[in-house]
């Protein structure tokens, strides 16, 4: 990919400082350099971290470099730009969807750094389930403490659940349960409203329709290893192996069929949006104005709502209804120390205090994401501000402690891709329509799995 970068470059006609990298911020200033995925607003937040920082750690110089995206897979580009250029950040802000892409190529292990310093960051493990610890493992290493997360539930209107005459669902809902309450929604609520609306993306899309039916489009498996880990920090639980592994297609499994046609269903009656594409600004506002009754959403959604204008007794928060299974999906985030930095030992050192209570307090003053140690997620979503239910957003990992994050390995970009071309024409093409879509969406995977 770097070469491939390179060659972008020399064919290009571009700058002297842009071909040698001489504009790309922090470069030859001696500091430790944080990149981060957002625009200029999204560095400055982080300015209260760094000076609370640095007052622990006064010799160490921080420069916040924030890089803007059209997405995750743009922002992991630019920071391949960067490496080409010969200059790498220290440090770089990664989601699930670049967790082993930076672990197999540009991002440093820190098993030796978190077996030194056991003592001090036990507090921090007991804190933090252990299923968003497993999501930064790959091939038995570790490569970020995960700082944030959002697990996949469902925020509903509560004004239009109650035009349907309906109360809160069970937190055991069955998929019966749902479509019954889709379908009183719909004709309790008239006009161009939707009982369902949902993006076509990893997150949020498909894949919780998969998890609850105790299937996925990859072959989930575990790779060995990670014993020092769960053995230490979490000796009360059964070891949880070496990180996941999504290393073959499997679209074609019956219960991936049985869950896409349970999307055809309900796109075919009029329940559910036909997917769109995209993040998730767009459904804040169709949420926002009522014209959704149910929608698939995380803890960052509570503030989103709270700028929209939406009042907290407005809408509430439950688990996907079980079909198999009661599994969720979740997304989770930390920071990665880049192989090629000089400055390891200084960046472990903001590793640590960005999950340390006290720097999580700082990052997460209002509820936009869910926090990984439970202690501080409650205290946040305990405020007040968020929904009556708010519990649902950390005890989606407790009561279903099989939840796991995302499929994402590697080729993560090229097999979203592949899955999302495929999403629409496999619902919409009528009950016969959905295995064949599958079919193409399983070549279509196996070639992005080939990709390096």
């Amino acid at each position: 990919m770097i070469g491939a970068l390179g060659l972008g470059i020399v064919g290009t006609a571009i700058s002297w400082p842009r071909l040698t990298g001489a504009d790309i911020p922090g470069r030859g200033e001696d500091a430790l350099t944080i990149a981060l995925f957002g625009n200029a607003q999204a560095a400055a937040d982080r300015q209260e971290l760094v000076d609370a920082f640095q007052r622990k750690h006064p010799g160490i110089a921080v420069r916040i470099v924030a890089i803007q995206g059209q997405d995750w897979s743009t922002f992991f580009a630019k920071i391949l730009t960067m490496v080409a250029a010969g200059s790498p950040p220290d440090i770089v802000s990664v989601a699930t969807e670049g967790t082993q892409l930076f672990a197999s190529r540009m991002a440093a292990p820190i098993d030796e750094y978190v077996q030194r310093d056991a003592d001090e960051m036990k507090e921090y493990f007991d804190d933090t389930h252990p299923a968003l610890v497993d999501s930064m493992l790959y091939k038995g290493n570790l490569f970020m403490l995960p700082d944030n997360f959002n697990a996949a539930n469902v925020f509903y209107n509560t004004s239009a659940l109650a035009n349907a005459g309906m109360e809160r669902p069970r937190d055991d809902w069955s998929l019966d349960d749902f479509f019954a309450v889709a379908r009183n929604m719909k004709s309790g609520n008239p006009g161009s409203f939707l009982p369902y609306f949902w993006n076509n993306r990893l997150w949020g899309g498909v894949v919780p329709w998969l998890y609850i039916n105790q299937t996925s489009f990859l072959t989930e498996e575990k790779a060995p290893g990670g014993e020092w880990l769960w053995d230490k920090f979490y000796p009360d639980i059964a070891p949880r192996g070496g990180g996941y592994l999504w290393e073959s297609a499997d679209a074609l499994n019956d219960k991936t069929v049985e869950s896409f046609a349970v999307l055809e269903q309900m796109v075919r009656e009029g329940l559910a949006a036909n997917p769109a594409q995209g993040g998730g600004n767009e459904l804040v506002a169709l949420f926002s104005t009522g014209a959704v009754g149910m929608t698939p959403a995380g803890g960052f959604w509570v503030q989103g709502l709270h700028d929209a204008g939406v009042g907290n007794d407005e809408y509430d928060v439950t688990y996907f209804p079980k079909m198999r299974g009661q599994r969720h999906q979740f997304g989770a985030g930390g920071y990665a120390i880049m192989d090629t930095s000089p400055r390891k030992d200084e960046a472990w050192e903001w590793l640590k205090f960005a999950v340390s209570a006290e720097g999580l307090r700082i990052a997460h003053k209002k509820p936009d994401s869910s926090i990984p140690r439970k202690s501080i997620n409650d205290e946040v979503y305990g405020a007040g501000l968020g929904p009556k239910h708010w519990e649902v957003f950390y005890d989606t990992l407790e009561k279903f402690p099989d939840t796991g994050p995302m499929p994402a390995p590697p080729q993560q970009a090229a097999v979203e891709s592949a899955l999302i071309k495929n999403v629409v024409g496999t619902i919409t093409n009528g009950p016969d329509g959905v295995r064949r879509g599958l079919e193409t969406m399983q070549r279509d995977l196996e070639l992005a799995l080939r990709e390096r």
